[in-house]
């Protein structure tokens, strides 16, 4: 309920207590208008009137009065203070109102004065951290540098290391070149010394190899008949390592019949193997050679 509508209900009840106020103080007047202290003085001869009052009614009209207004009194007492009472609270609350507003107050200012305090560190946290960013980029800048021309003198000691290295070994492999045309100098004459040597050595070996298969195939050869000095027979025999015989035969001239030239060819297999052991470096797996027969 708004103050207005309790002011009105209150008006209303103070109004209506008035009213029976009123009222009862009218029905008391009206009550006592035959009352003699209301009436004028008559001079009536000797005449005596009595007139008997029923005061009871009167008490119990004024005690209802009274007791109306009494309970009006209270009532408006109670209304009063519980106007009061309300004027309290809502002093109270004005009061309170007002100290939750400066204590808000209070706390704003607070606040604000917080917030700007936080935006100065800030402000300094940041100002800070920037030239420490800047210090710390400083000195990686300069710690660059310092590696940069530490790694430079280190790069001109190596190249100059690598420069005394590269000429050392360009002049010892000049030497070493040196060293070795001399050596193949050497070698060649060595070598063509022992080729000649061995030339010489194969040529003659050579010859006794063939001499070797000349007395082989003889020995094994059982002469026909029609056999006849001056025997010349061209052969061809192809043979493996060891000496073992794969073919043989007339491979040119031969001035021999058919049965000295079978008898030639069945000297060789019946060998077996031709001489190897000895000859390995003139071994041939073809070889060529003349049989030749001039009488005993």
């Amino acid at each position: 309920m708004s103050f207005w509508q309790e002011f009105n209900e209150r008006l209303r009840a103070f109004s209506l207590a008035i009213g029976v106020h009123v009222l009862m103080a009218a029905l008391v007047v009206l009550s006592t208008m035959n009352w003699e202290p209301f009436r004028q003085p008559k001079n009536i001869g000797m005449t005596i009137e009595a007139v008997i009052v029923d005061t009871s009614e009167i008490k119990k009209q004024r005690e209802a009065a009274r007791q109306a207004v009494e309970m009006e009194d209270r009532r408006r007492q109670r209304d009063e203070r519980l106007e009061q009472q309300k004027k309290r609270e809502q002093e109270q609350k004005k009061i309170r109102d007002q100290e939750a507003a400066e204590k808000r107050a209070r706390e704003l200012k607070a606040q604000k004065k917080r917030d700007a305090q936080d935006r100065l560190q800030k402000l300094r946290l940041e100002r800070e951290r920037k030239q420490e960013d800047e210090r710390l980029k400083q000195q990686r800048e300069l710690e660059q540098v310092r590696a940069q021309r530490e790694a430079a003198e280190k790069q001109r000691k190596l190249d100059e290391q690598r420069l005394r290295q590269t000429e050392a070994r360009r002049e010892k492999a000049i030497q070493e070149q040196q060293a070795l045309q001399r050596q193949a100098v050497a070698q060649r004459q060595a070598d063509a010394e022992a080729r000649e040597f061995r030339a010489g050595q194969i040529a003659g070996q050579k010859d006794l190899y063939e001499i070797e298969i000349q007395r082989f195939v003889t020995q094994n050869w059982m002469r026909p008949p029609t056999a006849q000095p001056g025997l010349r027979c061209k052969l061809k025999i192809v043979q493996i390592p060891g000496g073992e015989v794969i073919s043989a035969a007339i491979a040119g001239k031969c001035n021999g019949d058919q049965a000295t030239r079978r008898s030639i060819l069945a000297a060789v297999e019946r060998g077996g193997a031709l001489p190897y052991r000895g000859y390995e470096d003139v071994f041939q797996r073809e070889i060529e050679f003349t049989f030749i027969y001039d009488g005993d």
